[in-house]
């Protein structure tokens, strides 16, 4: 009976909604530290409960293929909070294409050099270029480059969860207190959750943070191709 249980999708699906809904709980009630972020909790419960019943990763996703559908619209959700804010994101237009023509290369291309620089293997460092853009976004472009896809989909997710914990208190640290900078900053760096950190922070941050996002998967999944077509690689 217990291995039929194991094998239901209902059970993975219910366990990843109730492990998240609890992982918010806890989030609240800690005020929204960015240690405590939802989404590594999530992974850490998950994953530790799949390797102490020994269940595979296909047999989770009969049930969270669900979740991973809703992936889509929930994206496209944060486009609510772009119209919102379109009267400042209009005033910023320059400091956006600015920050945007300086963060999409150097998220592409900066954790690919210090790879290679310590001696990394082309396939680890290949992983690392498309880490800054969403999952969905990130895989396609592995495609492009050459890189493996579940590598570079543990590395996008990473990215985001890191991003999501660390960047609030490096912006305090280096005096950025602007809301539109710090999500912008937050969207182009650690796609969509560090947007989803954004959004609890401020209505503007998560609106910049959602902008970023958008324009560095799009940049990042036009140019990263072209330029390793154009160079050989």
């Amino acid at each position: 009976m217990i291995a039929d249980l194991l094998h239901s999708p209902i059970l993975w699906l219910t366990l990843t909604v109730g492990v998240f809904a609890g992982a918010q709980m806890l989030a609240r009630l800690s005020g929204n530290h960015p240690v405590v972020n939802p989404v590594l909790i999530s992974i850490a419960v998950v994953v530790v409960t799949l390797v102490a019943t020994g269940t595979d990763y296909a047999t989770y996703m009969s049930g969270a293929q669900l979740i991973y559908l809703l992936l889509g619209p929930a994206t496209v959700a944060i486009a609510l909070s772009l119209f919102r804010a379109r009267h400042l994101i209009r005033e910023r237009a320059l400091p956006v294409i600015g920050a945007l023509v300086v963060g999409a290369p150097v998220g592409a291309t900066a954790g690919w050099l210090i790879a290679r620089g310590l001696g990394a293997d082309q396939a680890l460092a290949l992983a690392l270029v498309p880490k800054s853009v969403t999952a969905g976004i990130a895989v396609g472009v592995a495609d492009a480059i050459g890189a493996l896809a579940p590598l570079t989909v543990a590395v996008a997710i990473s990215t985001g969860v890191v991003g999501a914990v660390i960047a609030g208190p490096l912006l305090n640290l280096l005096g950025i207190r602007d809301p539109a900078a710090r999500g912008f900053a937050m969207g182009v760096s650690a796609h969509g959750i560090a947007t989803a950190r954004a959004m609890q922070v401020s209505a503007v941050s998560g609106a910049f943070a959602g902008l970023g996002m958008a324009l560095n998967g799009v940049v990042t999944a036009i140019v990263i191709p072209l330029a390793f077509a154009a160079f050989g690689q």
